[in-house]
Formats: structure tokens, sequence, C-alpha cells
């Protein structure tokens, strides 16, 4: 993953590889506002609390609750990034050789925290409508999970959601088999079509930590995420953050906190928003034309990723050196499962580029799939 990101940073490449925000809507001037302000107040520079800014923690609060969740500040911690989040939580809630359940596929960067946290990782095969309950079932009275791994709306890599009864019955079983949830969410905000749907904690809210992130919102720089944690995890985790790197950048903190509380966050949703379901309808309407016949796609009502199964035979990786040579890229499926990888399978972000250069991308993969 490491060598075709690094070797997609050619310009003369298409990427659909990385799950990267489109740089050109980045408020730049909004930013810039509130990072002055942010630097004109005592003590902005300063060391601060692990837990993270207190106005900072209240928007994120208070965002939940409108959204049927209610959380005060004080469950909330600002990690560096989302992917520190689930760092913290496997090094806090993990043994070496604890079970963890994942989505068959599932994010490859949690796979990595929650492998170099000792977890014994088991996929859980997943349909159509998401994660299949009967085989999650079975799955737990075997192996008797700590945790089980989720994103349940516009999933990394599949950009699929979970329905409402899929939701009810997910936390239904976590209640039941006594293991916990922790429910990634970093690309919620990203909705360009069907309605709203609840977070798994309203189901079940002792049993499920939910994380979340700036980076597909604001901008990926800032470094920012969050974990809504639960009280029995609280300090734990807190402690966690504090030996790790004391607390996240206060300046970054303060500025998002600024930007946020001034009403810029609905304006950039607003922006990308559009854009971003623009970028998505042009690749759902040029994948016929551009994948072998037989193949299959999700088609996501958000989020930043297609994903792609070829027919009977192929082989993703195989493909993308012919791909490459078209001066075009996407990311092999293999990676994203934790066992049993399908060499068929294969990811695409529609986000980074205008729908004319998503078009034009996915003319040059086309023809790498009429290479012999």
């Amino acid at each position: 993953m490491r060598d075709l990101l690094a070797l997609t940073e050619n310009p003369d490449v298409i990427s659909f590889a990385g799950g990267l925000p489109a740089p050109e809507h980045f408020d730049l001037d909004g930013l810039r506002r509130s990072f002055d302000a942010a630097l004109r107040r005592p003590g902005g520079l300063q060391y601060s609390t692990s837990e993270g800014n207190p106005a900072l923690r209240e928007f994120i609060a208070d965002r939940y609750t409108a959204q049927g969740l209610p959380t005060t500040r004080d469950e909330i911690l600002v990690t560096t990034g989302s992917q520190q989040a689930l760092s913290l939580l496997a090094m806090s809630l993990l043994d070496p050789g604890d079970t963890v359940f994942v989505e068959r596929p599932s994010y490859l960067a949690a796979l990595q925290a929650f492998t170099l946290a000792g977890a014994r990782i088991v996929g859980v095969p997943t349909t159509a409508d998401g994660i299949d309950l009967d085989a999650l079932d079975r799955l737990a009275e075997q192996h008797r999970p700590k945790l089980m791994y989720a994103v349940p709306t516009f999933q990394n890599p599949t950009g699929t959601s979970l329905d409402v009864a899929t939701r009810e019955g997910l936390a239904a079983l976590a209640i039941r088999h006594g293991f916990r949830i922790v429910e990634d969410e970093p690309y919620r905000e990203l909705r360009y079509s069907g309605d709203p749907l609840p977070y798994l904690a309203a189901f079940a809210d002792d049993h499920v930590v939910t994380v979340g992130s700036f980076s597909k919102v604001l901008a990926p720089g800032l470094r920012l995420g969050w974990i809504r944690t639960r009280a029995d995890i609280h300090s734990t985790v807190v402690v966690t953050k504090q030996a790790a790197d004391l607390h996240t950048s206060t300046v970054d903190q303060a500025a998002a906190a600024h930007y946020l509380t001034t009403g810029g966050l609905e304006t950039a949703l607003d922006r990308i928003r559009v854009a971003y379901g623009e970028r998505r309808d042009a690749m759902l309407s040029a994948l016929p034309q551009t994948l072998p016949a037989g193949s299959t796609w999700s088609s996501p009502h958000g989020g930043m990723f297609v994903w792609a199964t070829l027919p009977p035979g192929h082989d993703a990786a195989h493909h993308l050196t012919a791909a490459i040579e078209q001066s075009v890229a996407y990311v092999p499926g293999a990676p994203f499962y934790a066992e049993r990888p399908d060499p068929a399978t294969m990811r695409l972000s529609f986000t980074t580029y205008e729908p004319s250069t998503i078009c034009e991308g996915l003319g040059r993969l086309e023809r790498s799939f009429a290479r012999p």
C-alpha cells in the first residue's frame, strides 16, 4: 500500500487509490482566520489537558446530542486523528491474544492497530445489506470476542452502510455475547442521497465506543479526531493518551473550535457534499463501460469509495500493473481482509478529482483491462 501510494504521487497518474479529500475544497481563508484567532489568545501555544480543548469537546458533544445521541463534553477525548483513536482503544482495551471481530473486508489501518496490540482478528462475513448477523452470532459463540470493529456508515473500503435493522441486531448481539463495539464514523457527514441513519450507540450505549474525525470534512492535515468514551473506560483511555503524546496540538484544537463554533462546518459541508455527490455520480455512470463484463460494484449514498468485484478468474493486483502503465491507479482489495482475501476485489476513491478527470481516469482503466 505504501509503495502504491508513493508511486501514484506522480502528477501524471490519475489515482483512485488514496482516500483523499479534494484540496480545492479546503476552506483556507476560513481556517486562516481561525488560526489567527487562536494565536491571539493567551496560552494558545501552551501545554493543555489530555482530554482536549473544552470548546471543541463541547461542540462535538452537542452535535452528537442534536443527532439523537445525548452526550456531554466529559465523554469526549480529542485525539491526533481517528487513527490514534483506534490505537488508543486497542492499547487500552485489548490484551495480547484477545479476539477482535471485523467486517470482511475492513479498514486496513484498523487491522494494523489491532494486530500491533497482539489481537487475534476474525473476519465476519458480510452480505449486500451489511454484516451477516447469523454468522456473527455463531462466531461469537465460538470465539468470545473482546471487541467488534465496524464502520457502519459509508464503510471503508466498500462504501456500504448498515441498515437500521442490522444496526439494531448488531447491538443486540453485543449485549447478548458481552462484547464491546468500536463504531468508527469518519464519513457520516458525507451523505449525498438517502436518509440519515442512527448511531450504533443509540441501540446499546454502554456497549459502544464511537470514534469520529474532522479529516474528511475540514482537512486531514489538522489531525483532529476524537473518542466518545464510556464511563467504565474513560480514565484508562485518558491515561493511555497522556502516555502516548500528552495531548493533541493545542493550536490546531483552538483553531478548529473557533472555526466550528462560528458556523464554518455547515458551510464547508454544503460545498463538499455537492461536489462529492457529482463525483460519485460520474464514477458510477462510467463503471459499466470501464470494468469487464460480469463485474459488480457498490452504489454508495455517501462517503468516498466504490468497491468493485471483477468476474471470477480476475486478480485485481495482477491487473494493477497494466493500469499503472496507463497512468491510472486503484487499490487491490486483498489488503482489506484479515483472512482469506478475495483477489477479484478493488477499491476506487471518487472524491479527489473533478468529474471530467474521473471519466478520463476510468477511460484509462478500461484500456488497461483490454490489454492481454
